[in-house]
């Protein structure tokens, strides 16, 4: 078997899982406050300040201005997701959130049984903006998938999602990771 047909996996000794997501915040209480509240998340621990008055260290190991200082938050999502959270204070750094279309975007979607329901109870959640309404996917390999995007009180962009049985999965043995069920607060 050559190189090319081996799993892509195999090509990074040792790879077992996707450890985490991070995402940069403005206000690190507010976004712990706003997942724990809202999301049912759970705060693992917090760190910092970290940064290197002196040195070079964040702009060699993080790809960041020297002058750097970053505070985090580890939050659990459910049963399978660990979510980073960083606050920066960083010389000239840029302070409005990339749009979809932008490199380096992102989102996080969650995923929810109910979807109108639960884009209600967004609606009700202050500073929080959901953009215009629940689609539905009307074709394709995720037909009937239905999702809406909204915005955190810091404009960060995130999705609900919601479906069942998928088209794509009569095409190949392969398969997204499935949701968990339900999952509480501690």
């Amino acid at each position: 078997m050559s190189d090319h047909d081996q799993p892509i996996y195999s090509r990074v000794p040792g790879l077992r899982d996707v450890d985490h997501v991070a995402f940069t915040v403005p206000d690190l209480e507010q976004a712990v406050r706003f997942f724990v509240e809202v999301f049912a998340c759970r705060e693992i621990y917090r760190v910092g300040p970290t940064q290197d008055p002196d040195g070079d260290w964040m702009q060699r190991r993080l790809n960041v201005h020297p002058r750097a200082s970053l505070h985090f938050a580890m939050l659990r999502s459910g049963p399978h997701l660990n979510m980073e959270l960083y606050e920066w204070s960083s010389p000239a750094r840029a302070t409005t959130p990339p749009r979809n279309s932008d490199v380096g975007a992102s989102h996080l979607a969650f995923f929810v049984d109910d979807i109108e329901r639960a884009t209600e109870a967004l609606r009700a959640q202050p500073g929080v903006q959901v953009l215009e309404g629940v689609e539905r996917v009307p074709d394709g390999p995720i037909a009937g998938t239905r999702w809406v995007y909204f915005l955190t009180p810091w404009m960060m962009q995130l999705e609900l999602v919601s479906y069942g049985a998928l088209p794509y999965e009569t095409a190949t043995a392969e398969r997204q990771h499935a949701p968990a069920g339900h999952w509480e607060a501690r």
